[in-house]
């Protein structure tokens, strides 16, 4: 992307480990600072290639926030 120097961090599913999008965590650029906090999703990755869902098996464990941990 040509938008400037981002941190950034991997969002990822529960149910499979597959890294699913990113959440901007810090913009070094003054006016890309609205980006931070804001978290983006591969449609792809969430949706399917055939646009249907991913369903989580019924086995997998599914967690709640980081907040829920501590």
């Amino acid at each position: 992307m040509l938008t400037g120097m981002h941190t950034v961090a991997d969002i990822f599913c529960v149910g499979c480990g597959s890294i699913v999008g990113w959440k901007y965590e810090i913009a070094h650029d003054k006016s890309q600072k609205y980006k931070e906090g804001k978290s983006v999703l591969e449609r792809y990755k969430v949706s399917g290639p055939d646009g249907n869902n991913y369903w989580v098996s019924h086995q997998a464990h599914v967690g709640g926030s980081d907040a829920d941990d501590a």
